[in-house]
Protein backbone atom coordinates (compact mmCIF):
# COMPACT_ATOMS: atom_id res chain seq x y z
CA UNK A 1 0.00 0.00 0.00
CA UNK A 2 0.94 3.57 -0.96
CA UNK A 3 1.39 5.81 2.23
CA UNK A 4 0.11 9.66 1.49
CA UNK A 5 2.22 11.56 4.15
CA UNK A 6 2.09 15.46 5.07
CA UNK A 7 6.15 16.08 5.53
CA UNK A 8 6.92 19.54 7.68
CA UNK A 9 10.38 21.01 8.70
CA UNK A 10 11.81 23.85 8.13
CA UNK A 11 15.58 22.65 7.05
CA UNK A 12 14.47 22.41 3.02
CA UNK A 13 17.62 20.20 2.14
CA UNK A 14 16.86 17.66 5.01
CA UNK A 15 13.25 17.74 3.76
CA UNK A 16 14.58 17.21 -0.16
CA UNK A 17 16.67 13.74 1.68
CA UNK A 18 13.45 12.41 3.60
CA UNK A 19 10.81 13.33 0.45
CA UNK A 20 13.45 11.46 -2.12
CA UNK A 21 13.72 8.19 0.35
CA UNK A 22 9.63 8.22 0.71
CA UNK A 23 9.37 8.61 -2.92
CA UNK A 24 11.66 5.75 -3.17
CA UNK A 25 9.77 3.58 -1.42
CA UNK A 26 6.57 4.20 -3.25
CA UNK A 27 5.23 7.00 -1.05
CA UNK A 28 3.62 10.14 -1.87
CA UNK A 29 4.73 13.57 -0.35
CA UNK A 30 1.16 14.94 -0.65
CA UNK A 31 2.05 18.04 1.12
CA UNK A 32 5.45 19.79 2.06
CA UNK A 33 5.96 22.98 4.66
CA UNK A 34 8.10 24.48 6.68
CA UNK A 35 6.11 25.59 9.86
CA UNK A 36 3.99 24.18 12.49
CA UNK A 37 0.77 25.99 10.69
CA UNK A 38 2.24 24.69 7.57
CA UNK A 39 1.64 21.55 8.93
CA UNK A 40 -1.84 21.65 10.33
CA UNK A 41 -3.33 23.59 7.54
CA UNK A 42 -1.63 20.86 4.82
CA UNK A 43 -3.52 18.03 6.93
CA UNK A 44 -6.47 19.13 7.09
CA UNK A 45 -6.45 20.28 3.71
CA UNK A 46 -4.93 17.02 2.05
CA UNK A 47 -6.05 14.08 5.12
CA UNK A 48 -2.68 12.35 4.33
CA UNK A 49 -2.18 8.86 5.99
CA UNK A 50 0.49 10.41 8.17
CA UNK A 51 1.99 13.55 9.36
CA UNK A 52 5.14 13.55 9.51
CA UNK A 53 6.70 16.25 11.74
CA UNK A 54 9.93 17.90 12.89
CA UNK A 55 9.78 19.13 17.11
CA UNK A 56 12.03 22.44 16.09
CA UNK A 57 10.35 23.97 13.42
CA UNK A 58 8.70 27.35 13.79
CA UNK A 59 5.70 26.85 16.01
CA UNK A 60 6.59 24.11 17.47
CA UNK A 61 6.08 20.53 15.74
CA UNK A 62 5.11 19.32 19.37
CA UNK A 63 1.78 22.30 19.26
CA UNK A 64 1.38 21.08 15.90
CA UNK A 65 1.11 17.41 16.76
CA UNK A 66 -2.14 18.52 19.32
CA UNK A 67 -3.57 20.27 16.74
CA UNK A 68 -3.42 18.00 14.04
CA UNK A 69 -4.71 15.02 16.39
CA UNK A 70 -7.84 16.95 17.43
CA UNK A 71 -8.55 18.36 13.84
CA UNK A 72 -7.61 15.35 11.91
CA UNK A 73 -7.85 12.19 14.83
CA UNK A 74 -7.43 9.71 11.88
CA UNK A 75 -4.20 10.97 10.94
CA UNK A 76 -1.00 8.98 12.55
CA UNK A 77 1.47 11.50 13.72
CA UNK A 78 5.26 10.28 13.96
CA UNK A 79 7.96 13.10 15.05
CA UNK A 80 11.13 12.60 12.98
CA UNK A 81 13.74 14.86 14.96
CA UNK A 82 17.35 15.07 15.94
CA UNK A 83 16.53 15.46 19.66
CA UNK A 84 16.69 12.70 22.08
CA UNK A 85 15.77 14.25 24.97
CA UNK A 86 13.34 12.97 27.36
CA UNK A 87 11.02 16.17 27.65
CA UNK A 88 10.67 16.23 23.67
CA UNK A 89 10.20 12.30 23.57
CA UNK A 90 7.27 12.71 26.69
CA UNK A 91 5.99 15.67 24.98
CA UNK A 92 5.84 13.73 22.03
CA UNK A 93 3.61 11.61 23.05
CA UNK A 94 1.13 13.17 25.56
CA UNK A 95 0.98 15.50 22.22
CA UNK A 96 -0.74 12.30 20.21
CA UNK A 97 2.38 11.43 18.70
CA UNK A 98 2.43 7.72 17.52
CA UNK A 99 6.07 7.46 16.88
CA UNK A 100 9.44 9.15 17.70
CA UNK A 101 12.12 8.60 15.20
CA UNK A 102 15.52 10.45 15.03
CA UNK A 103 17.03 11.69 11.63
CA UNK A 104 19.87 9.57 12.01
CA UNK A 105 17.75 6.67 10.98
CA UNK A 106 18.18 4.84 7.91
CA UNK A 107 16.34 6.64 5.31
CA UNK A 108 15.35 3.17 3.12
CA UNK A 109 13.59 1.81 6.34
CA UNK A 110 11.75 5.11 6.80
CA UNK A 111 8.95 3.66 4.84
CA UNK A 112 8.67 0.15 6.25
CA UNK A 113 8.21 2.42 10.39
CA UNK A 114 5.45 4.00 9.01
CA UNK A 115 3.36 1.31 7.45
CA UNK A 116 4.18 0.20 10.94
CA UNK A 117 2.62 2.84 12.52
CA UNK A 118 -0.51 2.08 10.41
CA UNK A 119 -0.58 -1.09 11.32
CA UNK A 120 -0.13 -0.62 15.43
CA UNK A 121 3.33 -0.70 15.91
CA UNK A 122 5.10 2.24 17.76
CA UNK A 123 7.99 3.76 15.53
CA UNK A 124 10.71 4.45 18.38
CA UNK A 125 14.11 3.84 17.87
CA UNK A 126 14.87 0.81 21.55
CA UNK A 127 17.26 3.32 23.38
CA UNK A 128 13.98 5.38 23.89
CA UNK A 129 12.06 2.45 24.15
CA UNK A 130 14.25 1.59 27.00
CA UNK A 131 13.72 5.46 28.85
CA UNK A 132 10.07 4.92 28.38
CA UNK A 133 10.43 1.32 30.33
CA UNK A 134 12.20 3.35 32.75
CA UNK A 135 9.97 6.04 33.04
CA UNK A 136 6.84 3.53 33.98
CA UNK A 137 9.61 1.45 36.35
CA UNK A 138 10.44 4.80 38.48
CA UNK A 139 8.27 4.52 41.55
CA UNK A 140 4.61 5.80 40.72
CA UNK A 141 3.54 9.85 42.38
CA UNK A 142 -0.49 9.61 43.66
CA UNK A 143 -2.01 10.71 40.92
CA UNK A 144 -5.26 13.22 41.24
CA UNK A 145 -8.54 11.24 41.68
CA UNK A 146 -10.37 11.59 38.29
CA UNK A 147 -13.91 11.45 39.50
CA UNK A 148 -14.97 13.39 42.52
CA UNK A 149 -16.39 16.69 43.54
CA UNK A 150 -13.32 18.66 43.22
CA UNK A 151 -12.01 16.97 39.64
CA UNK A 152 -15.64 18.01 38.23
CA UNK A 153 -15.05 21.57 38.77
CA UNK A 154 -11.92 22.28 36.83
CA UNK A 155 -11.62 22.74 33.25
CA UNK A 156 -9.47 20.48 31.24
CA UNK A 157 -6.72 23.31 31.21
CA UNK A 158 -6.62 23.61 35.09
CA UNK A 159 -6.88 19.95 35.72
CA UNK A 160 -3.37 19.33 33.45
CA UNK A 161 -1.72 22.40 35.43
CA UNK A 162 -2.99 21.41 38.61
CA UNK A 163 -1.74 17.72 37.92
CA UNK A 164 2.39 18.58 36.51
CA UNK A 165 2.14 20.75 39.22
CA UNK A 166 1.83 18.11 42.11
CA UNK A 167 3.95 16.07 40.50
CA UNK A 168 6.48 18.15 41.20
CA UNK A 169 6.76 20.45 38.19
CA UNK A 170 7.68 24.04 38.83
CA UNK A 171 5.60 26.92 36.88
CA UNK A 172 8.22 27.63 34.78
CA UNK A 173 8.15 23.94 33.86
CA UNK A 174 4.68 23.86 33.34
CA UNK A 175 4.38 26.61 30.77
CA UNK A 176 7.27 25.60 28.75
CA UNK A 177 5.21 21.96 28.80
CA UNK A 178 1.98 23.70 27.79
CA UNK A 179 3.51 26.28 25.36
CA UNK A 180 1.68 29.14 28.36
CA UNK A 181 3.43 31.69 29.78
CA UNK A 182 3.96 31.72 33.27
CA UNK A 183 1.30 34.70 33.92
CA UNK A 184 -1.06 32.07 32.79
CA UNK A 185 -0.19 28.85 34.67
CA UNK A 186 -0.52 31.00 37.97
CA UNK A 187 -4.27 32.62 36.74
CA UNK A 188 -5.07 29.42 36.28
CA UNK A 189 -3.95 28.05 39.82
CA UNK A 190 -5.83 30.78 41.22
CA UNK A 191 -9.15 29.81 39.66
CA UNK A 192 -8.52 26.57 40.61
CA UNK A 193 -7.94 27.61 44.48
CA UNK A 194 -11.33 30.14 43.97
CA UNK A 195 -12.88 26.92 42.92
CA UNK A 196 -12.13 24.55 45.46
CA UNK A 197 -12.10 27.45 48.12
CA UNK A 198 -8.78 26.51 49.33
CA UNK A 199 -6.24 29.23 50.22
CA UNK A 200 -2.89 27.31 49.01
CA UNK A 201 -1.47 24.38 46.22
CA UNK A 202 -1.07 22.23 48.94
CA UNK A 203 -4.87 22.29 49.93
CA UNK A 204 -6.01 21.69 46.33
CA UNK A 205 -3.70 19.15 45.80
CA UNK A 206 -5.17 17.19 48.50
CA UNK A 207 -8.65 17.55 47.88
CA UNK A 208 -7.62 16.40 43.71
CA UNK A 209 -6.03 13.50 45.30
CA UNK A 210 -9.32 12.34 47.62
CA UNK A 211 -7.37 12.73 50.84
Amino acid sequence: MSLRIVLADDHARMRGRIREALEASDCEVCGEGATADDAVRLVVEHRPDVALLDIHMPGNGIQAARDIVRSAPDVAVVMLTQSAEDDDLFDSLRAGASGYLLKDTDPATLADKLHGVLEGEAAMPPRLVARIMDEFRAPAKRRFARRGTAAAKLSAREWEVMEMLGQGLSTDEVSKRLFLSATTVRVHVSSVLKKLRVKDRESAFRLLRGE
